[in-house]
């Protein structure tokens, strides 16, 4: 693992009281490392895994040349341009079961979608393309061309082809694909484990009685449901109060248990509480630990460093931020330490409703509601008051606006990048 010095100094112009929201992302891009375990799981136990070695495909898929609809096949050699084809049905393929028998001139079989192909025959034409008059058809001209409908033997994965890459998330796609070799097990990276816990003495668990200046923790929920979305090893530390030898015991338990710690309080400037003084601490000092000012709204305060092997994620603690830099930070980093191949998160383009006021000079994440026109073209409007402590424009939004560091006021129907949240949260 880099030091924080040595990643600082690659990063020209680095600043942790002034860092853009680029400058943090390429910093945990070197911070962080992929795990090395590997095991195999079954494929029902291997959703959000990610694949440790090249899965080679043991078969051709399609196994056959196979009907790709219900319909007639034929020999498309047949088919002249602008006459209609007449043909005779001398047998039914179904699905499952090889069609055994021989196809003469002007005749055809009535497949089903999936059968193998009878030997000789290239071409499928739907049966309700057809006119039918007894035990024969009749095809329009032009209906059909020759070898339509029909899946070749292998066109899918070849037999000796890889099906998935090293480095590739299964997802329930992946899993249907794997199934469909006949492969029962994968061999994967294991789950990454995270730890995470709230800090605060403001902070109250759920059950327990409302006091005045209190909050209850919305937070451990949040970061619960990010890293499950993500097929992580989840560690509910619960609430720690802001005691030294609480906090230190939390800490050295999270670290010997996880890959990754996650925080959330305690980390802006000036605060009187003991996170701040308890994570320099276990991680060697400022060696091992760097608070940043991160150029952004909403989350601007931030710390990332390491305890021992275990990297560190300090998050603030009002409850957008904390989603917001989850979002921009801590996700990729953690899909990085679980092996996947990098795939940064497109961007979608959007027209604004309304004008927005921006200030050039830091990373806006805003909170809005993405639809589409009958024309196809998307348009975003905000969901209201952007505090980074109101949830319900949260639970409100479909997507961020991403606002560029140098990007200055939004006008009314200019295009806007938005982060969507399908599949993240």
């Amino acid at each position: 693992m880099n030091t924080l010095d040595e990643i600082a100094a690659q990063l020209q112009g680095y600043d942790p009281h002034a860092l853009r929201a680029d400058a943090a992302t390429r910093f945990l891009t070197h911070l962080v490392q992929p795990i090395a375990e590997t095991r195999s799981v079954h494929l029902m136990d291997a959703l959000g895994c990610v694949v440790a070695e090249d899965v080679i495909s043991p078969v051709d898929v399609p196994a056959h040349d196979n009907s790709a609809m219900d319909g007639y096949a034929f020999v498309g050699a047949q088919l002249t341009a602008h006459t209609p084809l007449e043909l005779k049905v001398v047998g039914t393929a179904l699905a499952g079961k090889a069609w055994v028998g021989t196809v003469g001139d002007l005749q055809c079989v009535k497949i089903m979608t999936g059968a193998v192909m009878p030997a000789g025959l290239d071409t499928v034409v739907p049966q309700e393309m057809v006119a039918c008059n007894g035990e024969t058809i009749t095809i329009a001209a032009d209906t059909v061309r020759v070898g339509d409908n029909r899946r070749r033997k292998g066109e899918d994965i070849g037999l000796g082809q890889p099906a998935l890459q090293a480095g590739a998330r299964i997802t329930p796609a992946a899993l249907g694909l794997l199934a469909s070799l006949g492969v029962p097990q994968v061999r994967v990276l294991r789950r990454l484990r995270v730890a995470y816990f709230s800090t605060g003495d403001e902070i109250l668990s759920l059950g327990e009685p409302p006091r005045e200046g209190a909050v209850y923790d919305s937070n451990r929920y949040t970061i619960y449901g990010l890293l499950t979305r993500l097929g992580i090893d989840v560690i509910d530390m619960g609430v720690v109060q802001d005691d030294p030898v609480a906090l230190e015991t939390a800490f050295r338990t999270a670290a010997s248990q996880a890959d990754a710690i996650i925080t959330s309080g305690g980390v802006s400037v000036g605060e009187a509480d003991h996170t701040k003084a308890t994570m320099r601490k276990l991680a060697d000092g400022d060696a091992g630990v760097v608070f940043w000012k991160i150029a952004m709204r909403p989350g601007r305060p931030m710390a990332v460093g390491h305890i021992g092997k275990t990297v560190l994620f300090g998050l603030p603690g009002n409850p957008v931020a904390v989603m917001v830099t989850f979002l921009a930070f801590v996700r990729p980093a953690l899909l990085q330490m679980m092996g996947c191949t990098p795939r940064p998160t497109p961007l979608l383009r959007a027209r604004s409703v309304a004008a927005i006021r921006k200030k050039p000079g830091r990373t806006e994440y805003q909170r809005a509601i993405v639809t589409t026109a009958p024309d196809g073209s998307l348009f975003a409007q905000l969901t209201g008051q952007q505090g980074s402590g109101v949830l319900s424009s949260m639970v409100q939004a479909n997507g961020l606006l991403v606002l560029a560091h140098d990007q200055g006021d939004i006008g009314k129907g200019d295009e806007v990048n938005v982060l969507m949240f399908d599949g993240a949260i």
